[in-house]
């Protein structure tokens, strides 16, 4: 099993810039690819960004000119960093970890709680 757990939510003025943290423990040898989801309210859960262990990244069209996402495998350790927030990017931000190659990527999904990230004036 992996845990999740995500820092670096908070409120934010719109063009502003928050920088979203995120660790795994446990069975991290496992983990074949990172990454964040969010979830506003009255909406679905969606994909932000995401990056595999090969390095291959993934962003939702809305965030892929203004956000960034890194990893730091040795600490077992995703980064969001979210540039010109806008009012739109508020939601709880959820880091995500998943296991399997090849066929099987994604096989299985780890989540963390859940971090708050409010754009406003």
């Amino acid at each position: 099993q992996v845990q999740l757990v995500e820092s670096g939510g908070g409120l934010v003025q719109p063009g502003g810039s928050l920088r979203l943290s995120c660790v795994a423990s446990g069975s991290t040898d496992i983990i074949a690819g990172m990454g964040w989801y969010r979830q506003a309210p009255g909406k679905q859960r969606e994909l932000v960004a995401g990056m595999a262990n090969g390095g291959h990244t993934t962003y939702a069209d809305s965030v892929k000119d203004r956000f960034s996402v890194s990893r730091d495998n040795a600490k077992s350790m995703v980064y969001l960093q979210m540039n010109s927030l806008k009012p739109e990017d508020t939601a709880v931000y959820y880091c995500y970890a998943v296991g399997g190659t090849g066929i099987r990527y994604g096989e299985e999904e780890y989540w963390g709680q859940g971090t708050q990230v409010t754009v406003s004036s």
